[in-house]
């Protein structure tokens, strides 16, 4: 069989990018092999995300910048896959004769099937859900990931309806992948050398999978991952207020390989917000996971997700939101204007004025970037605990991440990629540490 070149280029969420990796590992059967270089491929995959403004558009700007690529040259097999694919799926291949493959991201499994029928049926479309075959074929193929911090998924979809959001409708219902069948995949993971696994889910707290009348949780998967001693650090995202639950919150005094980093998206500071939302929690329900984790360890940091400017936002709404951003100093957080998202509830609602909403994102992300540049400056001069990942591209600095997930660049040597070291920090930035190696000296 001829080798053939796949290029993915993948938008949005780091299940994306688990899901982009698995597909190369799925079309290696079929003799293609991974290539970097955008305007040399055989095959040529954009796996979308339809959580933010204009995710259509993009895609189409893409398929265009593709063209350009490949105006003097054969055409790649063109495929759309993920979550736009999922939601615009009958006008997109209508609308774009360049497309060949439209892939929904429960359907990934059928992704050769696909390739190989390609040249017979030019135009192919895909989205059904399909969640447990997909998944029961990946189980089949081992994951080569072989990076030092890798994502794993364990759960896909949501049951919870939030009015903004579009992933019940593009990712499906709540799915939890087998305990015995995520623990092997960890295994593979473990064995090819990662360092860190960050276990991933829609609502990866919900994971809840019965086997002989016995329930597994996201607290029993990292009870056991915390059991292999090659295996330095466990993360989670992302997770709902709702399932919090004690067991999982236990987790952070009996897990020594757990961060104490918790990404819990709230969206609002106000209750009536939150019910407008359909979150189903309120505030104090946030509050309360808050205290008692950090009554559990004060070292332990949240980030967040807020949504600025939904429809019938109030300034007094407005201000709740940012009086709890003063309260909890997030350690970085994510921050956007309402955009309305086709198919759900709040998709049919009047927006507020738009001006309004820029103000009040201006005033929000300041907070939130004061709240990272204040915490990253708090540790210049002390000595911490780096997971060393790989060497940067065009500079001879390294780059490795601390337990809250922050970007650290330092000197240092290949042999202590994959090992955690101890680094001076030195300087800072709202994103990044700047520092050395510092041995022989404890950890902060």
């Amino acid at each position: 069989m001829l080798e053939k070149k796949i290029f993915i280029k993948t938008f949005g969420c780091q299940m994306n990018e688990y899901d982009s990796n698995r597909i190369y590992d799925s079309v290696r059967k079929l003799g293609f092999t991974k290539t970097y270089d955008q305007s040399s491929a055989d095959c040529y995959i954009l796996n979308t995300c339809h959580i933010r403004d204009k995710a259509k558009d993009k895609v189409y700007h893409e398929i265009g910048r593709v063209k350009k690529l490949y105006r003097d040259k054969k055409k790649p097999i063109m495929v759309i896959a993920g979550c736009v694919a999922q939601a615009e799926n009958e006008e997109m291949i209508k609308r774009e004769p360049y497309i060949d493959i439209i892939l929904g991201p429960q359907s990934y499994h059928k992704v050769n099937d696909l390739l190989k029928k390609h040249i017979i049926n030019l135009k192919q479309e895909e989205t059904e859900f399909d969640t447990i075959s997909k998944f029961g074929y990946f189980d089949q193929i081992k994951n080569e990931d072989s990076k030092i911090s890798s994502f794993l998924t364990i759960q896909e979809g949501c049951d919870k309806f939030c009015n903004f959001c579009v992933v019940p409708f593009t990712r499906g219902p709540e799915y939890s992948r087998p305990f015995n069948k995520i623990i092997s995949e960890a295994e593979q993971l473990i064995e090819n050398g990662v360092k860190e696994i960050t276990l991933l889910g829609q609502n990866v707290n919900a994971y809840s999978y019965l086997e002989n009348s016995k329930e597994y949780r996201l607290s029993n998967l990292i009870n056991y991952l915390n059991q292999y001693s090659e295996l330095e650090r466990i993360r989670y995202t992302t997770s709902h207020p709702r399932d919090m639950t004690d067991d999982l919150i236990d987790c952070y005094s009996s897990s020594k390989k757990l961060m104490p980093f918790v990404h819990l998206p709230i969206q609002s500071g106000s209750n009536r917000m939150l019910e407008l939302m359909n979150r189903k929690h309120t505030v104090d329900d946030y509050l309360n996971i808050y205290e008692r984790l950090k009554k559990i360890n004060k070292d332990i940091e949240f980030s967040s997700d807020f949504i600025i400017g939904y429809p019938g936002e109030t300034q007094k709404d407005f201000e709740e939101t940012y009086d709890l951003i003063k309260k909890i100093k997030f350690i970085n957080s994510f921050s956007f204007i309402f955009s309305p998202r086709p198919g759900t509830k709040a998709s049919t609602l009047q927006m507020i004025e738009k001006k309004n909403a820029k103000k009040r994102l201006t005033l929000i992300q300041d907070r939130l970037f004061n709240n990272q540049k204040e915490i990253n400056k708090s540790m210049e001069s002390q000595i911490i605990d780096v997971l060393v990942e790989n060497k940067m591209e065009k500079q001879n600095k390294y780059f490795g991440r601390n337990k809250y997930i922050s970007p650290v660049i330092f000197g240092a040597d290949d042999s202590q990629i994959g090992k955690i070291v101890k680094v001076k920090i030195h300087t800072s930035n709202q994103n990044s540490l700047f520092g050395s190696i510092h041995k022989n000296m404890k950890a902060a």
